[in-house]
């Protein structure tokens, strides 16, 4: 099959160097800030121009997932979070294959099927394939495309500089000999066209996003393949005897479990055994046991035995329920005792985020336990939007401004605060501390982590347009308006 290009593709092509240029020069230079917000613009941009003679799908949804695109990468901009900062380098490109491969499948195509997954995965792989294969074929298509009487001509120039290598050669050496300006000028050449690892490093990394944005782009123009549509309406069923099997023992654990250490769920007081801290380690590693397993195995028995019918679908929906009953009162314990953890030793980032979490999979419960009830529901529907909103929610809320709000409470109230721990807690936490030494400079040992961060000011400084960081230049300026007395 012969490889071709239109001028479209050509142009096309061109454009995705810019935008590899761009990305390049994004997140490759400095700090990423308003540089992702940026870079989006001037992709989507592309997008909607390649794209404005095709006909979108799943619109409703595609909607809300380019809205959290937006949202995500604009707490590059306004916030300072770590965590987030690294989460996002991920969690953005995922969701912008995700947003690309959503809107350009078929109409009927349902999204919220598992193997949806697998759609997008083949199509990003079909992408990288692409771009390889046009990597291969650009020479030759450039000598196709090009006016024969060009072609001859380029070929007869270069055939006059290989001809000149040998006199320039002995030429320039004599001259070096007779003039040591003119050697000067010509030793520092190399200097003005060096290329050092650093430049060939950028170059490559150009390229790569160059391919790979052209290569998915027009797989994505191409329709899917019909064996992929049919494997995504095949599913895997699971025998009944088997799943109420498993289910009935799984129960019984946590029946026997909760028996046991009712006391220690639900009492108000620490067992003489345990600290706070193994206190609340013990409920967080209850909370992973009932997210990594308990709904893993609830959201696989309702998605592989829609089939089953009768006495025996009856009894696997009783047992589900019972599963999501302990698994909320698992849930509602570590709960309990997070919140008591951080009435006694403070609020960090993690335990807000655990908090928030363990609300979110409430949530989730409950939306489950109606589906086991109610078939026509869709459990993949409602997880991936939960979830979607869920995070975004968590980054643009900025829970370290919760963290820093709630210390502050506390030291108001109790006297007790940790303002080495929100030193560290990106500019937010800084920021935190200049307003509580605002409201009373004798805080023990604020006085001195305010004087370092002063010091250490420049961190907060913007390196370039690229960084720009709303909540940093907001630190640096009340740091160098900062007196400290």
């Amino acid at each position: 099959m012969e490889f071709k290009m239109a001028k479209t593709d050509w142009l096309f092509l061109i454009l995705c160097l810019v935008l590899g240029i761009v990305a390049e020069q994004s997140f490759w230079r400095y700090e990423i800030g308003v540089s992702y917000f940026v870079f989006l613009a001037i992709f989507y941009s592309i997008f909607f121009w390649r794209f404005r003679k095709f006909s979108f799908s799943h619109q409703r949804l595609g909607y809300l997932i380019l809205i959290s695109i937006w949202v995500l990468a604009a707490s590059y901009y306004l916030y300072d979070t770590t965590l987030f900062y690294s989460l996002n380098l991920i969690v953005i490109p995922g969701l912008v294959i995700f947003h690309l491969a959503l809107i350009t499948s078929p109409k009927k195509m349902e999204w919220h099927n598992l193997a949806f997954i697998g759609f997008v995965f083949q199509r990003l792989g079909k992408g990288i394939h692409f771009g390889a294969q046009t990597t291969g074929h650009i020479p030759k298509l450039l000598k196709r495309e090009q006016h024969e009487k060009h072609y001859n001509i380029g070929k007869k120039i270069l055939i006059g500089v290989l001809i000149s290598v040998p006199f320039l050669f002995i030429i320039l050496n004599l001259l070096i000999s007779a003039d040591d300006r003119f050697a000067s000028m010509i030793w520092n050449l190399p200097n003005l066209v060096r290329f050092d690892a650093e430049t060939i490093f950028r170059i490559v990394l150009v390229l790569i996003y160059t391919i790979g944005f052209f290569g998915f782009m027009q797989v994505l123009l191409q329709k899917p393949i019909q064996e992929m549509k049919e494997k995504m309406n095949q599913t895997m069923v699971m025998d009944g005897v088997i799943t109420l099997t498993v289910l009935f023992l799984l129960n019984s654990v946590y029946i026997v479990f909760v028996a046991v250490q009712f006391q220690y769920f639900f009492s108000d007081t620490l067992a003489q055994s345990f600290t706070y801290a193994e206190y609340a380690r013990r409920g967080f590693f209850e909370l992973l046991l009932v997210t990594m397993i308990n709904l893993s195995v609830i959201t696989a028995v309702i998605q592989f035995t829609r089939v089953i019918q009768g006495t025996m679908k009856l009894l696997i929906r009783l047992t589900l329920s019972l599963l999501v009953a302990l698994s909320a009162v698992l849930l509602l314990s570590a709960f309990d005792r997070m919140m008591m953890y951080e009435e006694a030793y403070g609020y960090t980032f993690t335990r807000v985020l655990v908090l928030s979490f363990m609300i979110f999979l409430f949530v989730i419960f409950a939306y489950t336990l109606v589906r086991i009830w109610l078939e026509r529901l869709s459990l993949f529907h409602f997880y991936f939007i939960a979830a979607l909103i869920y995070y975004v929610g968590i980054n643009i809320v900025n829970l370290d401004k919760i963290v820093v709000e709630k210390n502050i409470a506390r030291y108001e109230e109790k006297e007790k605060i940790d303002v080495n721990y929100m030193s560290y807690l990106s500019a937010t936490g800084v920021l935190g501390l200049i307003d509580l030494y605002e409201k009373d400079p004798n805080v023990p040992g604020l006085k001195g982590v305010l004087r370092e961060q002063k010091s250490n000011k420049n961190y907060f400084k913007r390196e370039s347009w690229q960084s720009s960081n709303l909540t940093r230049e907001k630190a640096y300026e009340k740091l160098t308006k900062l007196e400290l007395k």
